[in-house]
Formats: structure tokens, C-alpha cells, sequence
């Protein structure tokens, strides 16, 4: 799959049990080519969210999975939960394969940086040559990165799993004091840099 959908929930707090509880059934309501990848509820920073990942054969199953819940009455369940939801379209960096489903986390960090007008062209250049050793043996791996589509643009979407805080703090220290990350001539196309991390729901494929 190269075309994802990340939809963002943000709950009234102390919902997001009760939220997730109803979308391990609702999610399973999507329509054909369309793939659950992760459902996570966030931990450390904005809270009382939930990001949904899904994936899609192509792009005529993604827009009629978006027309489908869009038009459909409180499609995932959790109307009377939600104070706001987020859908962004984004397209998997072209030299990148995702992960397996499985038990890479628990802590899942989902970092979203905006680009200047021409700067998605040299980040890409940069992660293609950066990306092997840093997901190399000793480091950590990355589950995809992704460009997006639609909304405020360029930016990217990368998705990093980890066992334990302390796992990222130290992998993300050596790597950069081994000259491995970040990626080559990547500073100079950023204009904002968001982090939050999450932990997955007991349904979510990536664990």
C-alpha cells in the first residue's frame, strides 16, 4: 500500500476508554480496500486523542471509505465522545516499506513536520540516504514516513516505535552523536516540528 489516511480524534476528557472500546467494532466497518494499521490514544503530549492509521488499495477506495463515514450517522460510534476530528491523506515515501503488523512498541512517537514551499524534494533526498543506518543494528527502527496530500502543505508524517521512553532517549541521543540522523541538509526545509506519543489500543495491528 502506498496511500494512508490518518484520522485524528480529539475527546471530551476521560472518553477515550469508552471511545475506543466502540471503535474496535466501527472500524471494522470500512469499506473494501481499506486496512487498519494502528490505533493508538495519545500519552504524552495533546490529550485525550485518538490517531487512526489505515492504509488503501488505491485511491478510489480511499474516497469512497470517505464518503462512506462522512455521510454516514456517527460512523465510528463515538459522536457523543468527540470534540473534534482530523482526517489527512498522505502517501507513503516511495524508497520506504512498512513494518509487519505486530508487537513493535508499546510507545508509538508520531512526529508531523511543516516544510517550506520546496522543501519536500531534499528531505526526501536526505531520508533515502539517511534512513538504513539509522534504522540500522544498535538504533531503532522506523515503522514508514509519509508525505501529505492535502491540508497544509508540504509536510510529513514519520512514525517511530519504541519499547520504552528510555529506549528512545538513548537511541535518539547516540544517533546523533554518531552523525547518523538526522538526515542530510533536513534543517533548512523545517518550519515546525510536532511530536506526540501513543500507546495502542488492544485491537491495533501495530502493538
Amino acid at each position: 500500500m502506498r496511500l494512508y489516511e490518518l484520522i485524528t480524534f480529539t475527546l471530551r476528557v476521560r472518553t477515550p476508554a469508552a471511545a475506543l472500546a466502540r471503535l474496535e467494532g466501527t472500524l471494522a466497518e470500512a469499506a473494501p480496500g481499506c486496512t487498519l494499521v494502528g490505533c493508538w490514544a495519545s500519552e504524552i503530549g495533546p490529550l485525550n486523542q485518538i490517531a487512526v492509521l489505515r492504509g488503501f488499495s488505491d485511491e478510489q477506495a480511499r474516497q469512497t471509505e470517505r464518503e462512506r463515514f462522512l455521510l454516514a450517522r456517527d460512523a465510528f460510534g463515538i459522536e457523543e465522545f468527540m470534540l473534534d476530528m482530523k482526517v489527512e491523506n498522505y502517501t507513503l515515501f516511495p524508497f520506504l516499506e512498512p513494518l509487519a503488523p505486530g508487537a513493535h512498541g508499546p510507545f508509538y512517537e508520531l512526529r508531523e513536520y511543516n516544510l517550506i514551499p520546496s522543501g519536500l524534494t531534499p528531505t526526501l533526498e536526505g531520508w533515502k540516504k539517511a534512513v538504513g543506518p539509522r534504522t540500522g543494528e544498535g538504533y531503532s527502527q522506523v515503522y514508514a514516513a509519509f508525505y501529505a496530500t492535502d491540508g497544509r502543505t508540504p509536510r510529513y508524517l514519520h512514525i517511530w516505535p519504541y519499547r520504552s521512553l528510555e529506549q528512545r532517549l538513548d537511541v535518539r541521543t547516540r544517533a546523533v552523536e554518531d552523525g547518523v540522523w538526522p538526515p542530510e541538509n533536513s534543517g533548512p526545509q523545517l518550519r515546525e516540528m510536532h511530536s506526540t506519543a501513543y500507546l495502542p489500543a488492544k485491537f491495533s495491528p501495530l502493538r
